[in-house]
């Protein structure tokens, strides 16, 4: 089997291929722009396996997703690669507009030109798999509620709005073209090797730095955590076992508000890295905590029906939030020379074109 994965220098991406090196026999390709985001030093793990290969490609690159295309000539394309962050896309959406819109449309284009030009059992047996978010669904009103895989689109920021665009892309090009695709809509990920822009390596690497704490509003939006490991075991049984059409969710079936978050990791660096204040009284993190002025258009509470997966494909999530959190917590305690190369901008030089790995 040989698995194209988009973005897979980027958070989930490399979970993906660590897994696939790791667990299957899957020869893998990493195509990826290397954007701030995407960082070849969370692949240290699998870098030297012969069944890795990595191309620095954007996948607004027609003429170069043809020639990868035709050297590695996949069975399978997990497309991951994406501008992600809401924050960012509100403040200069023009990037996930060209990004998710157009670069999905550039790749679904040379991905037809390849697959048509496949022996029919190739065909046949060829997939691609779109990876989004339950952004695109909006934000539910009631406390029960939860998003199918037929809930209607309506998403508020310029990056879910990008990302169901992208969705829609992709079902057309099946109905029109009859491109064998599966889409999966996942929660919010967390875990190990996490860009630090996100809530939760945020508020760690915050802490440990004594900073302040930011917390949205009044910090009780509501988000179903899955765990980056979990989701990752869940992309892989879709894009080999999952019914072509099919559009599965995945949730961690951890629906936690903001501000519970934020102290959970509070507690976790009480008990794991406590210190001591300068009174030698105790300290708690959570007296970082300070809570900010909300985001535009920010969703109140998202929250996944993962039935579908789990009674098609047999997935479930092994983690829960508490056991995913600490392992979370730990490997960046464990791990600072990573986050602390990402925070110094160092990680830039670790990629082709700026200085040898």
């Amino acid at each position: 089997m040989r698995i194209l994965v988009t973005g897979g220098a980027g958070f989930i991406g490399s979970a993906v291929i660590r897994h696939l090196i790791e667990n299957t026999s899957a020869e893998v390709a990493n195509l990826d722009k290397l954007t701030y985001a995407g960082n070849l030093e969370s692949l240290s793990l699998i870098t030297n396996s012969p069944r890795y290969n990595f191309y620095q490609v954007d996948i607004c690159d027609s003429n170069e997703l043809d020639t990868v295309l035709a050297q590695f000539r996949p069975d399978k394309i997990m497309h991951l690669a994406a501008e992600s962050h809401v924050d960012r896309s509100i403040e200069g959406p023009s990037d996930f507009i060209s990004t998710n819109i157009l670069g999905t449309y550039n790749l679904l284009e040379a991905t037809r030109r390849f697959w048509n030009g496949l022996p029919l059992d190739a065909k046949k047996n060829f997939r691609f798999h779109h990876i989004s978010t339950d952004e695109v669904y909006g934000d539910l009103e009631g406390t029960t509620d939860l998003f199918t895989e037929t809930t209607p689109y309506s998403p508020s920021s310029p990056y879910s709005a990008s990302k169901a665009s992208s969705d829609h892309l992709v079902r057309a090009w099946q109905r029109t073209y009859g491109l064998p695709v599966l889409v999966t809509n996942c929660s919010n990920n967390y875990g190990p090797y996490h860009f630090p822009e996100k809530l939760i390596p945020h508020v760690i690497l915050n802490a440990l730095a004594g900073k302040a704490l930011p917390v949205y509003g009044d910090g009780s939006q509501i988000r179903d955590w899955l765990y980056v490991d979990d989701h990752a075991r869940a992309l892989v049984e879709v894009v080999t076992k999952g019914i072509i059409g099919e559009t599965y969710n995945i949730g961690g079936h951890n629906e936690k508000r903001n501000l519970e978050v934020v102290e959970a990791i509070c507690e976790l660096l009480d008990e794991l890295a406590p210190i001591e204040s300068k009174e030698k009284t105790t300290f708690s993190f959570k007296e970082l905590i300070t809570f900010v002025k909300d985001r535009p258009g920010h969703d109140r509470r998202y929250a996944i029906d993962a039935s579908k997966i789990e009674r098609d494909l047999g997935w479930k999530p092994q983690e829960t939030f508490e056991t995913g959190l600490r392992k979370t917590v730990t490997w960046y305690l464990e791990n600072p020379e990573w986050w602390g190369r990402v925070l110094s901008g160092d990680y830039r030089l670790n990629r082709l074109g700026d200085v040898a790995l």
